[in-house]
This record gives C-alpha cells, sequence and structure tokens, in this order.
C-alpha cells in the first residue's frame, strides 16, 4: 500500500516511488531510503505505480522486473511516457540481456540485482540524483536559450517598432496562414492554435512552438526525428547529440503542456522512442 502519511511539508532530498509486489521487500526499500530523508511512495503493482505517476511528480522510481500483472518492462514504457523525466532503478533478481538491453533502450538510470545491501541501495539512488540535479541545470539553460531564441525571432518578425494600436478588428487570416489537421487549427500570424475539443481551446504559442507545430502539421503521422526539428523548426545546426534531444524535448514538453488533454499519454503529439516525434491526424 501507498505511504501518505509523510507531511508534504517536510524538507526532504526528493521524492520516491517504489514499485515491487514484494511487500516485505518494498517497506523494507521504504523504511531505508525514508531514512536517508526521502519522502517515499509504494506500490505493489505496475497499475498502482502508473496511477500515482499521473497524479504525484516523482524524482526516482525503483521498480522490480518481475511482477504479476503488468511487467517491469510495461510500467516503464509507460512512466517515460508520463514522466519523461524521471530517474528509473530497475531492481532484479534475475538478470537477462533482454532486461539489460530494454534498460539501455528505456534510458534507465541504473540497474540492481536482488538482494541488494542498504549501502548499495542508496549508494545507487545518490548517483542518480546527482546526475539528475546535473540533468535539471543543464535543462533551465536550456530552456533560458530556446526563450532568448524565442524573443528574437519574434524581434526579426515584427521589427523594432512596436505595432500602433488597431481600432478596427482584425481580419480572418488568409487559408494559407491557417493550417488544420485532426483536432488542431493553427493560425500562424497570431500564434493561436485551437483544439477542437469538449469545449474547444485556444491557447497562445510562441515562435519557437509555432515552428514545431507546424513542422508536425505539415507531414502527419511522419516521424520527425531531433535533428529533423532542431535544424528545419528551431534552425539550431552544429551542436551535439544531447543538446539537440534535450532543446528539442523541452520544446515538444511545453508545447504539449499547452494542447494536450489531461495528464495521460499524449495523443496529439506522439513519441516513438530513441527517433523523434510525429503528429496524430486521427
Amino acid at each position: 500500500m501507498t505511504d501518505f502519511s509523510q507531511s508534504q511539508a517536510t524538507v526532504s532530498k526528493g521524492r520516491m516511488l517504489v514499485v515491487d509486489d514484494e511487500a516485505k521487500l518494498r517497506n523494507l526499500m521504504g523504511q531505508i531510503i525514508r531514512q536517508e530523508g526521502y519522502l517515499v511512495d509504494e506500490a505493489s503493482n505496475g497499475e498502482q505505480a502508473l496511477e500515482l505517476l499521473k497524479r504525484t511528480c516523482y524524482d526516482l522510481m525503483t521498480v522490480d522486473m518481475s511482477m504479476p500483472g503488468m511487467s517491469g518492462v510495461e510500467v516503464v514504457h509507460h512512466a517515460r511516457q508520463l514522466r519523461p523525466d524521471l530517474s528509473i532503478i530497475i531492481v532484479t533478481a534475475h538478470p537477462t540481456v533482454e532486461s539489460a538491453i530494454m534498460a539501455v533502450k528505456s534510458d534507465v538510470t541504473d540497474y540492481l540485482l536482488k538482494p541488494c545491501t542498504a549501502d548499495d541501495l542508496l549508494l545507487t539512488i545518490s548517483k542518480a540524483m546527482q546526475e539528475r540535479a546535473k540533468q535539471q541545470k543543464r535543462q533551465r539553460l536550456l530552456e533560458m536559450v530556446s526563450a532568448a531564441m524565442d524573443t528574437l525571432r519574434e524581434t526579426e518578425g515584427h521589427g523594432e517598432q512596436a505595432p500602433a494600436a488597431q481600432t478596427n478588428p482584425v481580419p480572418a487570416a488568409p487559408p494559407e496562414d491557417c493550417v488544420r489537421v485532426g483536432s488542431l487549427a493553427l493560425d500562424r500570424p497570431k500564434r493561436l492554435v485551437t483544439v477542437h475539443s469538449d469545449p474547444p481551446r485556444t491557447v497562445e504559442l510562441t515562435e519557437g512552438e509555432v515552428s514545431i507545430l507546424l513542422t508536425l502539421m505539415e507531414k502527419p503521422n511522419e516521424v520527425f526525428t531531433y535533428n529533423q526539428l532542431a535544424d528545419t523548426a528551431l534552425g539550431y545546426k552544429d551542436m551535439d547529440k544531447w543538446t539537440i534531444e534535450s532543446v528539442v524535448r523541452s520544446s515538444v514538453f511545453r508545447l504539449r503542456q499547452k494542447i494536450e488533454v489531461g495528464s495521460g499519454t499524449p495523443n496529439l503529439i506522439r513519441t516513438v522512442r530513441g527517433r523523434g516525434y510525429f503528429l496524430s491526424a486521427a
């Protein structure tokens, strides 16, 4: 069962989710991690873990590979969709080549073998949290650069002189300035996208978000790699692989926050793990 007894106001090192069907081991791991100063929730199966992930932002999750019902592999796959930045540690008593390959493909942070000592568990968590802190720092810097690039694009697009106040109604954008795909309608000049949901929503985008969305809308259901989106949509060239993927993921994350409905798996901009993204035209 999940432990909600810890006060949310407690100063902690971070928030953890321990997923394991073995109650004794799960409780022991939770106790060890709590004593180190972390907030910990526990889940006895994959379904319960995913429900917690929908409601709570965790820094790190440990997950047992072999559980009845939803396997650890499935939990990791769905967790990546719900929380792309979540650090994940695989725990298994039966390591296999397949599980190791899955860990690499899913960007799993680390791999622990059962039984593991308290020292091994805490050391692995500490290393994962240190790496997470470094990535978050780099991510914040990239977001600052991305925001500065958006501001520069807006300045170049509109000129340095601010437009005069308009007293007449703004005419509708000509057809070539309106792009429609599925439930989305993008008004490029106004940087507005309307999501025809129930009820319909209209949100304002940045220049970078418009460029990403427009690129995806021009070829719906076609996968665009990180390099293609960075080059074609954002104009970023000659960057290393990590920077390109981080910039694109950050831009897509912010775009999804504006246009997707609900907190589950994205329905409009879909992820193809290890390759990039595509816009679903359904």
